[in-house]
């Protein structure tokens, strides 16, 4: 494949790279196959409209983007479920979109040029957008915790690439004395799962910017280019990794808390103008994004959310390429097997919906370290632009949560990371300047 051809199918969001992806998926006559998203059911609303602590919107109307991604779900159950019409928000559109790409675009434009008003988003790119696109945007919530994966072509196996990616550096190394660069998929550049790849490569001595090379592919067509070779891993939410073992074409490196126990992934974001003009609208649909995080979080609800987002509407896969990871249950496609994994995804327990402050500064230090930002930007203070933590205690307050339950502090303390470094928020240049391997 030449450089050309390869480059024209990573980006390609066209029917092509949607049937590769699904090449188990749709038959020719359209009906579903045994593995393929199915017709969800009509969800049994789990929400009383109008609640009495409803507030007086604004507007009944937003558009809210989403990915194909397992951590989406609170705003499709939000939708799915009634909470958002609990709350006085009637009219909500929930809309897939093809890429972060177009999530960031659609976002600058806002609903009034056709775009979207708020989404499921990579935590960092809120931050990108206010700093580099001068569209000031407002993270009002953590949609979740853990759930991501870096997994690999099957041909790494015998290297036993792993938590511990420098079984994959004399790989790295040839290939790249060979002139065909080991090829790693990342979903945007300076959001989280370029940033998990890049600590993982550079833990084990791999360069990021010179052992390999780093490519931008929208997380539903990550098993395609696995499958034709065009990359020989990648980074991304689930159902991908799951997806990519059941079809034997590779295996999960690791799971992403294995990497960081409990790191934060999306968030909830929306534009800070709509915000403003909309503060009680904002706070309904942040309500009905809180309670659907609690309801996704229930074991006795995780078939039924997975089923709902398996509909063609939202991911179009099998169910069965959800449910097990999301529950928690791991096979990694190498043998190895975990069963209620402490690292599974977590849309609320642990403080998961929780938008701490300290997470966000290791995504802007992090951005820094590899020169999506200048080192001299003003971290807190973007953050404490960004980082919309008091809406949140409003919203959670207003459902019932109890201030037990409510984090006392805008940081999670000192975190550390699988390799034994720590990152303390109250010194984020000291960390940055621990690191051997940077571009800063």
């Amino acid at each position: 494949m030449t450089q050309v051809s390869r480059r024209k199918f990573l980006f390609s969001t066209g029917a092509a790279a949607a049937a590769s992806i699904l090449a188990h998926g749709c038959t020719s006559n359209g009906s579903q196959s045994a593995t393929t998203g199915e017709q969800a059911p009509s969800a049994a609303p789990a929400a009383n409209v109008s609640a009495a602590n409803a507030p007086k919107v604004e507007t009944t109307k937003a558009k809210l983007g989403f990915i194909p991604l397992t951590d989406a779900a609170p705003l499709i159950i939000a939708k799915e479920k009634g909470f958002f019409a609990k709350y006085g928000m009637t009219d909500v559109e929930v809309v897939k979109q093809k890429s972060w790409p177009v999530t960031r675009d659609n976002l600058k434009i806002g609903s009034s040029g056709g775009g979207i008003d708020g989404a499921h988003i990579l935590s960092p790119m809120p931050y990108l957008m206010t700093i580099k696109d001068k569209v000031p945007m407002y993270i009002l919530a953590r949609l979740n915790t853990n759930g991501q994966a870096i997994s690999v072509a099957e041909k790494f196996k015998e290297l036993n690439v792993n938590l511990e990616s420098k079984s994959l550096k004399d790989a790295a190394i040839k290939a790249k004395a060979d002139k065909q660069a080991l090829k790693m998929g990342i979903t945007f550049p300076g959001g989280t799962h370029d940033l998990w790849m890049r600590y993982w490569l550079a833990a084990g001595g791999i360069n990021p910017d010179q052992d390999v090379v780093l490519e931008a592919v929208p997380p539903p067509q990550m098993v395609a280019n696995m499958k034709v070779n065009t990359v020989d891993g990648f980074c991304v939410g689930e159902p991908w990794n799951a997806q990519l073992v059941n079809q034997k074409i590779g295996y999960s490196a690791l799971v992403t808390g294995e990497l960081w126990k409990d790191h934060p992934e999306k968030a909830f974001s929306m534009r800070q103008d709509w915000v403003e003009q909309n503060p009680n609208a904002a706070q309904a649909i942040l309500m009905a994004i809180l309670e659907a995080q609690q309801w996704c979080d229930k074991a006795e609800n995780k078939e039924e959310m997975c089923k709902i987002c398996s509909d063609r509407k939202y991911f179009n896969v099998a169910a069965a390429d959800i449910v097990e990871r999301a529950k928690g249950n791991i096979d990694y496609g190498d043998g190895r097997k975990e069963q209620n994994f402490a690292y599974r995804m977590k849309f609320w327990a642990d403080n998961a919906s929780y938008p701490y402050k300290s997470h966000d500064i290791w995504f802007l230090t992090e951005d820094i370290r590899w020169g999506y930002l200048p080192k001299d930007t003003k971290v807190q203070d973007i953050v404490n632009q960004v980082n919309k933590e008091d809406l949140w205690k409003k919203a959670a307050k207003a459902i019932g949560v109890a201030d037990a339950e409510i984090p006392a502090s805008s940081s999670r303390g000192v975190e550390t990371f699988f390799d034994g470094v720590k990152f303390d928020p109250e010194k984020p240049e000291e960390y940055l300047n621990s690191l051997k391997i940077k571009k800063v």
